[in-house]
């Protein structure tokens, strides 16, 4: 018997998987795909979920130098983001690793930590009591097995047969835009200039990631020079002989055709260098839907199958995972305070939304129409704030929604994702705060310089470590941060840690 069954093995489900191990929980990833997916999908993270990933030592290895710092600028809808007006305040933050990639590195460290993953194993059907659950797979041989668990984790995508078999409604909607990307290969015929900016023979200078025209939107990232990666987005609708439909193959032609009615002029497409992954793809439309909720008893959600939109997902998947991994492991020890599972939902819900949000805003802003254009005017306007860009920034990044941690100050860190810190510690020795929660435990870091909070923590030092030290514009004499990097109290007052304690790691 496991102690968590997790149905789908991308960053969501290995992520958990390595979360769960973290916590010494064991865990089976069940992933229909017999081989890992070499298609290329998401090109990076954004935002706070960079931040996490070097709380557990990701950071570098997905590419990442030295410690994350926050970028100057950015864009919203393909509206440049002056980020370098926010100074300490910027809370976006960029890792450009391809899901691909990212998946790998999962996968390497959820085996060295000792998880449990088993590939061509599709789930057909699971059934739950109130101590279990079990889940029935089919093998790439045929056989069928049944897997017995404390819980389920549905990680199976925006088509997720958790989801449904759960009976779990997915409102919400799409629009109607054709969106088509391609790897290319080198090309005279477009030449890369410095801060973003790409010439196109015929066209002249543009931005190279986003470029907006009267029919729609084109982009041009070479995140590697020699695989340059093309888009296009068409909101216009095409006659019916023109289009190959949803089910035809994507072909280089096609996109070099979508290219042209974008921009307006013929951009020859060389296919990439002989051996490199490969990209023809066509999404006939956006979705943005969000379970209606993300618990069925022993049954959770996490990821695509839980939310969907055009946007970052990735990065919200990730931080599903962190929240959820925790407060399974303390309900498998039977340490779960009363509503720490609940606060899964309640907590990631509403950051789900923020995201939908965010993110249709972000697509309507992007739809042709001079009235689209006259509102991108005003709304660039807008960002001339510094009040405005933080906002969005905070949207864009995952950093605008604050958890409920009962009674705070408003200028209190609580309920916020803990910002980066440099604590010396007793023994002389400077570490950037990161570096303290790599095992993913909650930690209390103590800069009161007395010994009160030391007494007060010592009864939960089996789940929570105390670590206590000096640092330079600390928020609050004390932080109490939970193993997903979220301050749970932040003070010097003993009887208002000790109720923190209890409620987020149990009393027992």
């Amino acid at each position: 018997m496991f102690d968590v069954v997790i149905v789908g093995g991308g960053p969501a489900g290995l992520f958990l998987a390595c979360e769960l191990r973290l916590a010494g929980v064991r865990a089976l990833v069940l992933e229909r795909r017999a081989e890992p997916d070499p298609a290329d999908k998401a090109h990076g993270l954004a935002g706070q979920v960079v931040r996490l990933l070097d709380h557990r030592g990701l950071f570098e290895r997905c590419g990442g130098t030295g410690a994350p710092e926050p970028v100057p600028g950015f864009f919203y809808a393909g509206i440049p983001l002056p980020l370098h007006m926010l100074g300490e305040d910027n809370p976006m933050y960029l890792l450009p690793v391809n899901q691909r990639d990212l998946e790998r590195v999962l996968a390497e460290r959820a085996a060295e930590l000792g998880a449990d993953v088993r590939r061509g194993w599709d789930v057909l059907s699971f059934g739950q009591t109130d101590d279990r659950v079990e889940v029935v797979a089919r093998g790439s041989d045929g056989t069928e097995k049944t897997f017995t668990a404390r819980y389920l984790v549905g990680c199976d995508g925006g088509d997720s047969l958790i989801r449904k078999r759960a009976g779990i409604g997915f409102p919400g909607g799409t629009d109607d835009v054709v969106d088509r990307s391609a790897l290319i290969g080198p090309s005279e015929h477009i030449r890369f200039l410095p801060g973003g900016r790409v010439v196109i023979d015929g066209l002249g200078e543009i931005p190279a990631m986003f470029h907006r025209t009267e029919k729609g939107v084109f982009s041009l990232l070479a995140h590697d020079p020699r695989r340059p990666l093309v888009n296009t987005a068409e909101w216009e609708e095409r006659p019916a002989g023109d289009f190959p439909g949803p089910g035809a193959p994507m072909t280089l032609t096609e996109m070099e055709d979508s290219v042209e009615r974008v921009i307006g002029v013929r951009l020859p497409l060389n296919p990439p260098p002989e051996g490199a992954p490969t990209l023809l793809r066509r999404l006939c439309h956006r979705s943005y839907r969000q379970a209606d909720r993300y618990r069925h008893g022993r049954v959770f959600l996490a990821g695509d199958a839980a939310h969907v939109s055009h946007g970052p997902t990735l990065n919200g998947a990730l931080q599903d995972a962190a929240n959820l991994a925790w407060k399974l492991a303390a309900a498998v020890r039977g340490r779960a305070a009363e509503g720490l599972l609940e606060s899964y939902e309640t907590e990631r819900r509403a950051a789900g939304e923020r995201v939908l949000t965010q993110t249709r805003a972000a697509s309507a802003l992007l739809e042709p129409g001079t009235g689209i254009t006259a509102l991108r005017r005003l709304f660039a306007e807008l960002l001339r704030s510094t009040e405005n860009v933080h906002m969005i920034a905070a949207a864009m990044a995952g950093a605008d929604v604050r958890h409920d941690m009962g009674e705070a100050h408003p200028a209190a860190p609580t309920g916020w994702f803990v910002p980066p810190l440099d604590l010396t510690t007793g023994d002389g020795r400077t570490r950037r705060l990161a570096e303290l929660l790599r095992d993913a435990r909650p930690v209390l870091v103590d800069l009161t310089g007395g010994n009160g909070l030391a007494a007060t923590v010592e009864p939960w030092l089996d789940r929570v470590r105390h670590v206590a030290g000096v640092a330079d514009a600390a928020p609050a004499p004390a932080l109490l941060i939970r193993p997903d990097g979220y301050v749970a109290w932040a003070g010097a007052d003993p009887d208002g840690l000790k109720a923190a304690l209890a409620r987020w790691f149990g009393t027992d």
